[in-house]
């Protein structure tokens, strides 16, 4: 169960959530055609690769307490452990790649992002710090001269199971690495004890990572070329792209071509500011009641408001017990273009 100081995180967490503004579809939609939205396309970050991203393989939080964040997942979403080796928990996601809670102290990750309340600051407990996915074709050489051919300096991460990756860092210094397969395979025989009872949910697909870029189009031009990722539409702020069939991501941040560069971020940048999963089974009341009764923080987010009983996209934010902004939708792999059909650019009311 949470504790005294669970809850007082979870208060200050509920405070962070507050804001309509924080899950907004882009500040371009219905600016379309304004020069600070413009969508023209960029030159594009390097050529092609040619390379497909078949499989996720990571997501890696640091975390202040990393048990806790575990049993949370493995209680609310399904999922379950893989390994715990006292430092470091994985758990894995359904099938859909494995998450990695490293144990942080609390000053370390500050550096990392910052959790921005209505009354100002507070420490950050919870921080993605890497991503790792699996490409095709595999050829580890290719792999490596390619990654330098593209100014990029690439780290070579194996082991004696046949496991080959590269680590090297992305756009706004987010840690990339790329596999030819996943690492984590082996399950643990022991368990979590969980918080509450378990919600009984499963987390059937990646419904987005939302990532915050100081240059939004270079960033998804960066994907786009490297992995193979397919842009679905620019807003004029951000650009969502299909990961293959992993999932989806969301690009938000500066846009080059605004004429008055000081609207653009300058920091909070590099990070995943959340994540949204894809459930099933999907009550749109029923999943609400759940997360109230096991006194979870709930915010209804419908991309464009209104009532999430009609609008075409259902989600709900919580907070895990560091503090991380978690989503929870209806989106699965057959309904994953709800989201990038729905938000289309509109030119301003006066246009």
């Amino acid at each position: 169960m949470l504790t005294r100081t669970g809850l007082s995180l979870l208060a200050l967490s509920v405070v962070a959530l507050s804001s309509p503004s924080m899950f907004a579809q882009g500040r371009c939609q219905h600016a379309a055609g304004t020069p600070a939205c413009r969508t023209d396309s960029i030159k594009p970050a390097f050529a092609p690769t040619g390379w497909k991203t078949t499989a996720l393989d990571h997501i890696t939080f640091r975390v202040v307490n990393a048990k806790a964040e575990a049993a949370f997942y493995a209680a609310v979403m399904g999922w379950t452990l893989r390994q715990d080796d006292g430092t470091q928990v994985v758990m894995d996601m359904g099938g859909n790649g494995s998450a990695i809670f490293r144990s942080s102290p609390l000053p370390s990750l500050q550096p990392v992002t910052r959790a921005v309340t209505a009354s100002g600051s507070t420490p950050v407990r919870a921080a993605v710090d890497g991503l790792g996915f699996v490409i095709s074709p595999w050829n580890s050489e290719r792999i490596a001269s390619g990654l330098r051919e593209r100014g990029l300096d690439p780290t070579a991460d194996n082991d004696a199971s046949g496991f080959q990756s590269f680590r090297f860092k992305g756009p706004d210094g987010i840690d990339l690495q790329v596999s030819n397969r996943p690492r984590y395979r082996q399950r643990s025989a022991s368990d979590l004890p969980l918080p509450f009872p378990p919600t009984g949910w499963r987390t059937v697909w990646l419904d987005h990572l939302s990532l915050r870029a100081s240059n939004y189009k270079t960033a998804a031009s960066f994907y786009e070329n490297l992995l193979g990722w397919k842009p679905t539409y620019d807003e004029g702020s951000q650009n969502e792209l299909l990961m293959g069939d992993v999932g989806d991501i969301i690009i938000r941040g500066g846009n080059p071509l605004d004429p008055d560069p000081s609207k653009n971020p300058v920091g909070d940048v590099g990070r995943i500011d959340h994540i949204s999963f894809g459930i099933t089974p999907w009550d749109t009341d029923g999943v609400r009641t759940v997360l109230e009764t096991r006194k979870l923080a709930v915010t209804v987010d419908t991309v464009g408001g209104g009532d999430i009983h009609v609008a075409p996209y259902k989600s709900y934010h919580t907070v895990t017990p560091n503090g991380y902004n978690l989503q929870i939708s209806r989106i699965t792999r057959s309904t994953r273009s709800l989201l990038p059909d729905f938000v289309k650019p509109q030119p301003p009311p006066t246009q």
